[in-house]
């Protein structure tokens, strides 16, 4: 009823309260593949550091992966591919490091490139022929 204290109809119906199938969905508790089981431990272990005011800091301690025999192309494919655990910072290590064993296509130049190839091209049969002598022979 409009104009009565405390009798302005309520909630309308359907509106409001819990609805059946609303919120998030709960996750499903899955097992461990074999994959997953025949990978190497990670490097990085997630500590809680307790604080003296209270409350808990999460820390996250790497330990470095022995990587020797392998070249910085191969240790990143290798991280890529989750045959190796290696920590963040050997990862940025070989990303710098490999810009200067390994060169891009575009590094070396599309023109030098060009000239390379018709270098190559110019010898054998195409070879440039010798220009002619000229002599002067005022007898």
């Amino acid at each position: 009823m409009a104009g009565v204290k405390g009798r302005s109809g309520g909630a309308r119906p359907n509106s409001g309260g819990a609805r059946p199938g609303a919120g998030r969905k709960k996750k499903a508790q899955t097992e461990p593949s074999k994959e997953s089981a025949n990978r190497p431990a990670a490097a990085a272990q997630v500590e809680l550091e307790p604080q003296p005011h209270g409350g808990a800091l999460k820390r996250v301690r790497e330990k470095p992966v022995e990587l020797s025999g392998l070249n910085m192309l191969e240790m990143l494919q290798a991280v890529a591919l989750g045959k190796v655990m290696a920590t963040a910072l050997q990862v940025r290590a070989a990303i710098a490091a490999v810009q200067y064993t390994h060169t891009k296509r575009h590094d070396g130049g599309k023109k030098e490139e060009i000239g390379e190839r018709s270098k190559k091209a110019s010898g054998g049969k195409f070879a440039a022929s010798a220009p002619p002598k000229l002599i002067v022979n005022n007898r």
